[in-house]
């Protein structure tokens, strides 16, 4: 009887070298607050690996708790399970190195800084700090609104590769990812950006290079407006927000709008366009700087235009009319 050879069959198996590989298996995040935070949960909720940067652990541990806090806000209202929660959790992974996005095919910066001027110098170190350690193959992209990504990415040495996107997350549910192609972007980028906005159930909208983009551009109009037509005392505010809803059909007025965005970060993207186009309409109103002065940020510090309760629902009171009558 001829000898039985037995032979391990590992070799025959697929290693973690020879595994297949997805274009957008790793995306990595500049910041963390509040918009990096939105970002991290739509991609890691679609099984992509998430590194996040921040400037120190303390920053890491309070991400991490708010991102945590949300995924319970949604198990508590029926969105997801505990186990979808630990799931999109392992995704998620906190740095303080750059080299922590070797393996990244995408990095996006979102950081939060507050002039024109500081913001371009302080985005154009992350792209250089980013370069430095990403592949030659990788995306470099910004989610600004306002800043143009031709002028983020002039000093690094692969220009092509530089993109900006815009992902909502004012409106997470919001189905657009508005894409703007730089002056040195390369269509194969803009390509890849379109594949890796489907990947996370987004539809890829194109749009010139223009600070404010779309959708913030013309926010800020409608709040704006709606301010003057307020100051005007053409009609009181809960009658402009209804007339906007039920007038022509959108999901929530002027204010309402203004007070989910948060209103700090409203008259930010005016003082840019502002400082950007020159024209008087993008100047901030002066109900605006009123109550961000008071600390009125909107649904966040649940005071803006309206109060809001802790679970992010408008009150009856209304910000405006309560400090008048005092």
């Amino acid at each position: 009887m001829s000898e039985i050879k037995v032979e391990p069959i590992e070799k025959y198996g697929l290693s973690a070298k020879s595994k297949p590989k997805s274009q957008f298996s790793t995306i990595g995040i500049v910041g963390c607050g509040n918009t990096g935070q939105r970002i991290a949960l739509m991609v890691a909720g679609k099984g992509i690996e998430v590194v996040f940067l921040e400037l120190s652990q303390a920053k890491i541990d309070q991400a991490f708790a708010e991102i945590t806090e949300e995924l319970d806000h949604q198990i508590n209202h029926w969105g997801m399970t505990e186990g979808d929660k630990r799931s999109i959790l392992s995704r998620i992974k906190g740095t303080l190195d750059y080299a922590d996005f070797q393996n990244c095919d995408l990095v996006i910066e979102s950081i939060l800084s507050r002039t024109r001027e500081e913001s371009v110098d302080i985005r154009k170190e992350v792209f250089r700090n980013i370069e430095k350690h990403v592949s030659p193959h990788a995306i470099i992209a910004t989610n600004s609104t306002t800043l143009v990504i031709t002028e983020l990415a002039a000093e690094l040495e692969h220009k092509d590769r530089c993109i900006s996107l815009h992902i909502s997350t004012t409106a997470p549910e919001a189905s657009i990812i508005e894409i703007v192609k730089g002056l040195h972007t390369s269509d194969e980028i803009c390509e890849d950006v379109r594949r890796f906005a489907k990947l996370i159930g987004k539809t890829a909208i194109p749009v010139q290079e223009s600070p404010g983009l779309v959708t913030a551009r013309l926010a800020v109009s409608f709040i704006s407006e709606a301010c003057d037509v307020l100051m005007e005392r053409v009609s009181d505010m809960e009658s402009i927000d209804f007339s906007m809803r039920n007038g022509l059909g959108l999901p929530l007025g002027p204010f309402e709008m203004a007070d989910k965005i948060g209103l700090d970060r409203v008259i930010r993207w005016m003082d840019n366009l502002y400082e950007e186009f020159g024209d008087y309409k993008y100047k901030p109103s002066p109900v605006l700087k009123r109550l961000v002065r008071a600390g009125y940020l909107g649904r966040k510090t649940h005071k803006g235009f309206y109060e809001y309760d802790e679970n992010g629902q408008k009150l009856k009171k209304n910000v405006i009319e309560a400090s008048t009558e005092k």
